[in-house]
């Protein structure tokens, strides 16, 4: 296990390390931060001297090992639309990007495990093929047009909750959160019903597989035959075999939920990272662009990492393929 582990934990790190280079070169070679720190007032021996005080004149290799290093201690500089320190901005929205996605995570599993349940058990029911169709719709809709027609129905035509923005905030230490707030609470609403849609299709059909499967098991069969009651053996002897792949699936998914909660961010007009990231294309922040992309990368990193870990936990034949350099 701990060859496993080492193992895992250096690929993890490769990982972060050819994702920096990747954030690096777009901080270096994209554009002179020099010319989009200083002011149209600055001379050139200003910037010769700024160029200096950053480190523009050292070698590739310096600055990128300077960059690793400050990268780790969370240092990304200052950004150059703001001029502000990176980190502050994004602690600053982080705590919005986070609750959207644990919410949109909590709604794919409390819609999608039971209409996947629902669609195995009763194959050839209507509302499990009603259930079935908005499966397909979820998946082919694009996460902008569900946002657009979600406002249109709940904000313009019935007016029951806000199109845009986060609403109040409460502030616990450096964490805002809007969950403690009628405001907050409402405005959450549509951008994690937005982001969650195509996550309920994902979990959806995963439980449906893994239903149909754990049904025809023999154990099931048995329980039956024992008499156990229907919704027992569907609901409680089945279900719970089935939730070890949502377990993984929604952890890894979150990643993604982070990563492309930008779209909804941008549609809603939620105050993010993606929102904030979108705002450093358009101004070319390209501080702020390199610790979006490596922040993001960590926490799929971190994610997939982990998931490794449980399944090599769980099932001893992983770690052992990986210790013979199978894995």
């Amino acid at each position: 296990m701990i060859a496993f582990l080492l193992k895992r934990t250096a690929n993890a790190a490769f990982v972060m390390l050819a994702v920096a280079l990747l954030a690096f070169v777009i901080f270096r070679f994209f554009g002179d931060p020099v010319e989009m720190m200083v002011n149209e007032q600055a001379t050139q021996q200003d910037r010769i001297e700024l160029r200096e005080r950053l480190g523009l004149n050292d070698g590739f290799v310096t600055q990128y090992t300077r960059f690793v290093t400050n990268a780790v201690q969370g240092d990304f500089g200052i950004s150059y639309r703001n001029q502000q320190d990176v980190m502050v901005l994004i602690k600053e929205r982080f705590p919005a990007t986070f609750e959207l996605v644990l919410v949109a995570t909590v709604i794919s599993l409390v819609v999608g495990i039971p209409a996947g349940v629902i669609t195995a058990v009763h194959r050839d029911s209507r509302l499990a093929n009603m259930l079935q169709l908005g499966s397909i719709i979820g998946v082919s809709l694009p996460s902008f047009v569900v946002g657009i027609l979600l406002i249109l129905a709940f904000s313009v035509s019935l007016g029951w909750l806000p199109a845009f923005g986060r609403g109040e905030t409460v502030d616990i230490g450096w964490w805002s959160t809007g969950l403690l707030t009628p405001s907050g609470r409402a405005a959450l609403v549509l951008p994690a019903v937005s982001l969650s849609t195509f996550q309920v299709t994902l979990v959806m059909r995963l439980v449906r597989a893994e239903m149909l499967e754990t049904l025809r098991a023999d154990y099931i069969k048995f329980a039956r035959a024992r008499g156990v009651p229907t919704r027992r053996v569907q609901w409680r002897h089945a279900l719970r075999n089935c939730l070890m792949p949502v377990i993984t699936l929604t952890g890894m998914q979150i990643g993604n939920l982070i990563a492309f909660a930008l779209v909804t961010e941008t549609v809603f007009q939620w105050p993010g990272m993606g929102m904030l990231f979108i705002q450093a294309v358009t101004f070319v922040d390209l501080p702020v662009m390199a610790a979006y992309l490596l922040i993001v990368s960590l926490i799929f990193v971190v994610l997939n990492t982990l998931v490794d870990i449980t399944y090599a936990w769980v099932d001893p034949r992983l770690r052992d393929d990986s210790a013979r350099g199978n894995g």
